[in-house]
């Protein structure tokens, strides 16, 4: 029934139907650039290839996309990278604390040698990755006090996702991780389950989460993409023109994505302040404890034979860019 269900292919075999879900809302940015690739690839592809696509969590949550994908019955999925991360290793280096020194550097290490290393490092659990998409960077939001330094987290109760790395680090700043779902959030911040939470800009805004929470505290301690993932199956039943179609008008929705992203983060800002949210720059807050704080992260990863390599190209390209 499933397989019927997501089958891309239709019955008279003129053209491929890819079958995309997930989570986010129609507005957002990513969806948004994930529609401009659905247009390049039909017209690309003279209407012979398409994506039909299914957002706010219609065929389940990220997770279960994922694990749809794996089995073959749906094509395609845009996830966070920490959700990854339960699926292939190469994909926790993505949620280290301050793992990147700006956005620029992200973009190289996203769009070069490692960037490609790490989408197709799930190949072998299914799960081939097609390009990364911008998730800008991750601050903290509270509801009663602000976080300007590590100790001010020490007994609160920080919702994260469902990523070991995540929880690992706000236990490195002091905080209490509680994991919950995104769609949970708002109802456990009103009900005072949990005591703040942590996300970019326009998921804060985009959410209503600054409705409860009055503090957001620009720390920005992970910058951690989405990726555009594609089942292994799906994929080997295309052609090699095709996958060039694919491939091709994925990687160009990569760099709308950014133009947006950047346009809705600005906005989000303006909104957020205009709602009366109290915003700590970062001449505000102490950094450089919180970086201190989760060294025994890096100390701990420096081993992992795949982790610990990918540390070492992506500090490589920070320092190379510096020297030239």
């Amino acid at each position: 029934m499933l397989l019927s269900l997501f089958w891309g292919c239709n019955h008279d075999n003129k053209s491929r139907v890819l079958k995309l879900a997930h989570g986010l809302d129609t507005g957002h940015p990513v969806h948004k650039s994930m529609v401009y690739m659905a247009d390049i690839l039909k017209e690309e592809s003279g209407g012979t290839l398409e994506i039909q696509i299914y957002p706010s969590a219609q065929l389940g949550s990220e997770r279960q996309c994922i694990e749809l994908l794996q089995i073959g019955s749906l094509d395609m999925t845009k996830v966070s990278s920490s959700v990854m991360e339960g699926f292939a290793p190469a994909y926790k280096v993505l949620s280290l604390p301050f793992i990147f020194n700006s956005r620029d550097h992200s973009y190289r290490v996203l769009d070069g040698d490692v960037g490609r290393e790490i989408l197709l490092s799930s190949e072998k659990f299914w799960l081939r990755g097609l390009t990364f998409y911008d998730a800008g960077s991750r601050s903290f939001y509270t509801k009663d006090k602000p976080v300007k330094h590590p100790d001010d987290l020490k007994g609160m109760s920080i919702r994260v996702m469902k990523s070991s790395t995540a929880m690992e680090m706000i236990s490195s700043f002091g905080g209490n991780p509680t994991p919950i779902s995104w769609g949970e959030l708002y109802t456990s911040l009103q009900t005072g389950r949990v005591d703040g939470a942590e996300n970019n800009p326009p998921s804060f805004f985009h959410s209503h989460h600054y409705e409860v929470c009055k503090y957001y505290c620009l720390d920005e301690h992970t910058s951690v993409p989405d990726v555009l993932l594609i089942s292994t199956m799906s994929w080997k039943l295309l052609s090699d023109k095709e996958k060039e179609w694919l491939q091709n008008a994925a990687l160009r929705s990569s760099i709308y994505q950014r133009q947006l992203w950047l346009e809705d983060e600005k906005v989000s800002m303006e909104q957020i302040e205009a709602a009366g949210v109290n915003i700590i720059p970062h001449d505000e807050i102490d950094r450089e404890a919180f970086r201190q704080a989760v060294g025994k992260m890096y100390e701990k990863v420096a081993s992992d034979p795949v982790v610990g390599k990918l540390i070492e190209k992506i500090n490589g390209s920070n320092q190379n860019e510096e020297n030239n």
